[in-house]
């Protein structure tokens, strides 16, 4: 089932949840609706299972409206944060529940039932744990009940709320992987909301970045990490170096230094705000020459074959820090210790226009490092 969302606005008072976001989900897909907190993810998601309602706008389910359509009445299957089992059930009948309550005349007989709930187990390979009660299970078995029952009535999509949000970081992992695979057998239209970056890059087909009730940036995981199209989609979507400075030719200068740029369309004297990966700094130690920005190492972490090294401003940017990766090999060519005093050199540059005070894009200071939602660390 195709989905589409046209020019939907959803307010809670004077809070603006969703400002005018139009998006089509084609049928099969696996898309990652991801922001910060707040920014209208779960707000979108309930009103394409019906929910909550617009104050304006239409829900295209196969290209037909849906929009006063009940809940019942979409087909759809939610998967929610916090499991919500039935305590008193056991798995088998938490599962089956979905399709017992379904109207007589719309309900399978109970040995079709049965049937269908020992498939979907062994689907997410939890048939040996059928006899057993929620409090009884891990959470990432729990979140596996729930899907299994959302998959019960045969929905023709299936969402997702933060579906991994209350576990540990390795069952968060391992769940992604399996519901990747999962969804490849099944190929059923499904939309997962997550503020976690890693989790939206490694699972979607489609990645829709949201900020403060809009949409951002619509693109495939790879285009999204490497082609940003916005400062706010660039800060999110892991760490990342900020400079601000103006456009000296072929140079970013940043208070009295100057940061190498390629080809670029700012003219001279704009004002720009520079990205910079942390694997996109290179660590110069001979301070004669002239490029980069100066800095003091502030601290070197080695975790198998790359290394983080933590860096702070020295002169005009003391107080700026900075974040470089780097190869094992070439860190210990460098010899780097803790308070060297290094330059920093960009292979690659970023530049967008600084916001104007009335856009909502959240930035940080020149030379802070900036990640996860956007905002200063």
């Amino acid at each position: 089932m195709s989905i589409r969302v046209q020019n939907i606005v959803k307010r809670f008072g004077d809070f603006v949840a969703l400002d005018d976001v139009t998006l089509d989900f084609p049928t099969g897909e696996l898309v990652g609706l991801l922001g910060p907190s707040g920014c209208g993810k779960t707000t979108l998601l309930r009103i394409i299972a019906g929910l909550e309602s617009a104050d304006r706008g239409q829900v295209f389910l196969d290209g037909g409206d849906a929009s006063s359509a009940h809940v019942r009445e979409r087909q759809v299957g939610f998967v929610f944060q916090h499991y919500a089992l039935f305590r008193h059930m056991n798995v088998f009948d938490n599962v089956a529940f979905g399709l017992r309550v379904k109207p007589r005349r719309r309900r399978p007989p109970e040995s079709e039932i049965r049937r269908r709930v020992r498939e979907l187990l062994e689907l997410v390979q939890l048939d040996w744990l059928a006899e057993r009660y929620p409090p009884q299970l891990s959470g990432g078995q729990r979140q596996r009940v729930a899907l299994a029952r959302a998959l019960a009535v045969e929905p023709r999509v299936l969402l997702l709320d933060e579906p991994f949000g209350a576990l540990d970081a390795k069952v968060r992992k391992e769940l992604r992987r399996w519901l990747r695979q999962l969804h490849d057998r099944l190929h059923i239209t499904s939309i997962f909301v997550t503020h976690d970056q890693e989790e939206a890059l490694e699972v979607s087909d489609r990645v829709v970045l949201m900020n403060q009730g809009r949409v951002e940036q619509v693109g495939t995981p790879e285009q999204v990490y490497e082609q940003p199209s916005t400062p706010f989609v660039y800060g999110f979507l892991g760490a990342v170096n900020l400079f601000h400075g103006r456009i000296d030719g072929q140079h970013l200068q940043v208070g009295v230094e100057n940061l190498s740029l390629g080809q670029h369309e700012f003219q001279v004297g704009a004002e720009a705000l520079g990205f910079v990966r942390p694997h996109e700094l290179e660590i110069d130690t001979d301070l004669a020459q002239g490029s980069g920005l100066e800095a003091r190492v502030e601290r070197v972490l080695t975790l198998g074959a790359t290394t983080r090294v933590d860096l702070v401003g020295a002169d005009h940017a003391a107080g700026r820090h900075y974040e470089v990766e780097l190869p094992r090999d070439r860190i210990t060519a460098l010899g780097l210790v803790v308070g060297q005093r290094v330059r920093l050199k960009p292979a690659r540059i970023r530049l967008f226009s600084p916001p104007r005070p009335t856009e909502r894009t959240p930035c940080a200071p020149d030379g802070d490092l900036v990640g996860g939602y956007g905002e200063n660390i």
